[in-house]
């Protein structure tokens, strides 16, 4: 992992950590979120925001399909894939 990735991963878990309110998202990458109820609609809604404001992306609401979203790893994949095609 590159050092651009870790700290792109640090800054996804942070902003996931913040808005689920749970510490476990860092350590379970692989966490279901929604089966989990650690994350719901309206939080989803709040990460796709925070997360397109801390990277300086767009994110569109119709780009966000709930499994490519399921788990912190996920996420990450996304963001790191938006952020190279920037």
């Amino acid at each position: 992992m590159s050092s651009e990735q870790s700290a792109i991963q640090e800054k996804v878990l942070d902003i996931l950590e913040k808005i689920t309110g749970t510490d476990e998202v860092k350590k379970n990458l692989d966490l279901a979120l929604f089966d989990e109820y650690v994350l719901d609609s309206l939080g989803l809604v709040q990460l796709v925001v925070e997360l397109s404001q801390a990277f300086k992306i767009e994110i569109a609401p119709a780009e966000v399909e709930r499994e490519q979203w399921s788990s912190p790893r996920k996420i990450i994949d996304n963001i790191e894939k938006r952020i190279v095609q920037k």
